[in-house]
């Protein structure tokens, strides 16, 4: 029987180091007979550093969106923040019937009226606010709320004109893990408002990119993997993957059903990032990377007879099968060691 060649559009002949050899691309041998072999096509066997990389479709936005809410007040809203744009701590974020509900930073929400004798997470967080705003230069921060924790509510409290209570509650402050940027505002001012009704939806104010990743990629965006991300205008910025999914899902694409993890990335420099809200981005991921590896295009492998993958090396005219060790794939090529022994 004749053997059948599998052909293979890869240009020009290259030699194996020190070996005078190429690899051609052939089908799974037939071993009844040993014809004369004409090789339909030879590919390159190259040393050099091989890296898995891929190039996904992201979207530029904001992270870690929530709503802020009404909490305990009822009346009418009177100012919010506008949408685009950023509050930071002891900002207002929205106004009731006048009285403004500044920003705090914290992790945990501003639940009740804080007030001497309290205790809690919410006390601690509060009391960081006010060292860092320097209304409590002296205060211990702990999880107690203290006679001097009123004082330095009460210093808080003049400096807004605002009654001095010593008492803080969610009528005053919201807490959040940082400065804020506004997408939305839950309602227009004049609507009335009421306990538990959104008032804002906002996000995290540095800017990120979103995407999606197919499982089997899933090794190329570990957290802490480093990106780059070509921005709408051609700019190119480095960032590194801060987000990765637990959950897969199929993806946005109706027509692609591939299992998926979400990714988010975080720029090295977000300030440098000028491109519009939810504008298209490529993420460009570099994976593992070996150094000075064989390598070989991956349709020039064969699978051998008695199990595991092979070249057909073609050396002083004449054609002989080498087994190899399959290594990492990228970029259509595999590491292939035992090339070196052809």
């Amino acid at each position: 029987m004749t053997r059948r060649r599998l052909a293979v559009a890869i240009g020009a002949l290259v030699v194996l180091a020190g070996s005078g050899a190429a690899v051609t691309a052939y089908s799974a041998p037939e071993r009844e007979s040993a014809p004369e072999k004409t090789a339909t096509a030879t590919a390159a066997v190259e040393r050099g550093d091989l890296s898995d990389s891929s190039r996904q479709t992201g979207t530029l936005g904001y992270a870690k969106e929530r709503r802020i809410h009404a909490g305990p007040l009822s009346g009418t809203l009177t100012w919010t923040a506008g949408a685009g744009s950023t509050v930071e701590r002891d900002e207002r974020l929205y106004e009731v019937d006048g009285a403004p509900v500044r920003l705090l930073y914290g992790t945990g929400p501003m639940y009740r009226t804080l007030k001497p004798g309290d205790e809690g997470r919410d006390v601690e967080q509060l009391e960081e606010n006010l060292r860092a705003l320097g209304y409590g230069s002296g205060l211990a921060v702990d999880e107690k709320y203290t006679d001097g924790t009123a004082e330095a509510v009460k210093r808080w409290q003049k400096s807004h004109g605002l009654k001095r209570t010593g008492h803080i509650g969610p009528e005053q402050v919201a807490f959040a893990d940082g400065p804020v940027r506004v997408k939305e505002a839950g309602g227009a001012v004049g609507d009335p408002v009421g306990p538990g009704k959104p008032v804002l939806t906002v996000t995290g104010a540095e800017r990120t990119v979103r995407f999606q990743l197919p499982v089997g990629d899933g090794s190329l965006a570990k957290t802490g993997t480093r990106v780059t991300v070509e921005l709408p205008d051609g700019t190119v910025v480095p960032g590194e993957v801060t987000g990765v999914g637990k959950t897969a899902k199929a993806g946005e694409d109706p027509q692609d059903k591939t299992p998926k993890i979400d990714i988010t990335v975080s720029f090295d420099d977000p300030e440098k990032v000028k491109a519009l809200d939810q504008s298209p981005v490529t993420v460009n991921l570099t994976g593992e990377t070996r150094k000075n590896v064989l390598s070989v295009p991956v349709n020039a492998l064969l699978a051998l007879p008695g199990g595991g993958f092979g070249v057909e090396v073609v050396e002083n005219g004449r054609a002989r099968d080498v087994k190899v060790e399959l290594g990492m794939f990228a970029a259509w090529r595999s590491a292939a060691a035992g090339c070196a022994r052809a």
